[in-house]
């Protein structure tokens, strides 16, 4: 069995996230299973339905819509750590169980910041993953301990984004 690696896309530049759906292409394109969950995204997040039309593809469901962890309250703040706690659970599992090749966890850097997501679960589950898993992690700031992890990191660098001259993101492009 091939040993299953652990990549980072970081860093404060457009395109993580697209680099890990890239990576879940080539992976469908070469019969391979992949589990695909985002953190801090609602469902409306473009690259889910073109992910769903793919071979071997499973993505994870999201909330509705997602606020940014400043703007929760506490109460919030929980049922969301709660609900990122059991669906990051449920992938885990599924990829031991289903045999899976890659499990994406997009923008689970920046839910590890934010702690909506249980950096115990996660670490514990990097250190131990089985053989052959190989996993993505996205988000701008990797702490120390996720990078000694990691066996690939690539760090995306906003040279320039229309968003600082004030204009909104867009769908089909940014989101």
């Amino acid at each position: 069995m091939e040993n299953g690696r652990i990549h980072i896309y970081c860093g404060d530049g457009k395109g993580k996230t697209t680099a890990a759906v890239g990576l879940a292409v080539r992976a469908s394109g070469s019969g391979k299973k992949v589990l695909f969950l985002q953190f801090l995204k609602g469902e409306e997040s473009g690259e889910r339905q073109a992910l769903r039309l793919l071979p071997g593809v499973t993505v994870y469901p999201n909330p509705e819509h997602i606020k940014f962890s400043f703007q929760m309250t506490e109460a919030e703040k929980d049922e969301v750590r709660a609900d990122n706690d059991h669906r990051f659970k449920d992938a885990a599992i599924e990829a031991i169980e289903k045999g899976c090749d890659l499990l994406i966890l997009d923008e689970a850097i920046g839910a590890l910041q934010t702690e909506l997501l249980s950096r115990a679960l996660v670490l514990f589950y990097l250190r131990t993953k089985p053989k052959g898993l190989e996993i993505v992690l996205t988000g701008r700031d990797p702490d120390q301990e996720l990078m000694e992890l990691a066996d690939y990191i690539s760090e995306v660098k906003k040279l320039r984004h229309p968003f600082d001259q004030g204009e909104q993101a867009r769908q089909g492009i940014e989101w």
